[in-house]
């Protein structure tokens, strides 16, 4: 069975019944996790810089997307800095959403997210994504109940879009518990090189734990027509970036790529080559 679908998750849930330091897919402990980690990276980079090949190319008009989300501490920067640090890094465009601009609440909430979607070719990292305006957007009320609802759908045709395109969409919820992150943040206090990733405000949306996991679990639900949810333990960080990696290194697997073939004839050009 495939790690995807282990992870994968649909319809309504309960956060809460799922074990954050849960292992699926994998038997081993941390230190195995690490080599199989590292084991991973010269297959994901043949695939990506095939990928990378047909997009240059024209030979090919696929396109990669992972989104991650998840609640302060899961560990979005990590699979960035472990899981892309595989790959080679002309393929990749990593993308984290902060606060709209001025500019951008002018536009709809998708359009500066289209703006940054992967060129074909390309593997593209959200790092944090538009599902921001329906989680942030919802408990914050920073807009209507209506405003909302409409987003749902908007961007179940946004994904639609995407998919019927020649994209590949990996949607992965980083899930860790409340102790988690209160363990994860405490740490941060605990280390003086790691004050640079504390910021008070996480204690504020820290508040609104309960809000939050409800609004993830109604994103979950009511968002995964064009591709489904991953719901990926992270309480264990080892664990996290492995299963990443792996959803990742699946994806890639199911594309069969192969290398553009020549415009030019082979043959000809080492002739012309050797009398030089």
């Amino acid at each position: 069975m495939s790690l995807s679908s282990q992870l994968s998750v649909s319809g309504a849930i309960d956060l809460s019944a799922y074990d954050s330091r849960a292992t699926p897919g994998f038997d081993g402990k941390k230190a195995d996790a690490k080599l199989a980690l590292k084991d991973l990276g010269d297959e994901l980079s043949d695939l990506q810089e095939r990928l990378f090949a047909l997009g240059r190319t024209g030979a090919g008009t696929t396109r990669l997307l992972v989104v991650l989300q998840g609640m302060d501490t899961a560990g979005k920067g990590g699979i960035v800095r472990h899981v892309a640090g595989l790959a080679d890094p002309q393929g990749l465009s990593i993308t984290s959403f902060k606060k709209p601009t001025r500019a951008e609440l002018r536009h709809d909430f998708l359009w500066r997210v289209r703006k940054a979607l992967p060129e074909p070719g390309m593997i593209g990292i959200f790092d944090r994504s538009y599902y921001e305006d329906v989680l942030i957007g919802r408990v914050r009320e920073l807009a209507p109940p209506e405003e909302i609802e409409r987003r749902y759908d908007a961007i179940n045709a946004f994904e639609q879009e995407f998919t019927d395109s020649g994209g590949v969409l990996v949607k992965c919820f980083l899930h860790i518990t409340k102790d988690d992150q209160k363990e994860r943040l405490a740490a941060r206090l605990d280390d003086p090189t790691k004050y640079w990733k504390y910021n008070p405000g996480d204690l504020d949306e820290r508040e609104l734990w309960d809000g939050y996991q409800e609004a993830y679990a109604i994103a979950i639900e009511r968002c995964g027509e064009a591709a489904p949810w991953h719901l990926v333990p992270s309480g264990g960080k080892w664990y996290r970036n492995w299963a990443v990696a792996t959803l990742l290194l699946e994806q890639l697997r199911a594309l069969e790529l192969q290398w553009p073939a020549p415009d030019f004839d082979v043959e000809a050009e080492k002739k012309r080559l050797a009398a030089m």
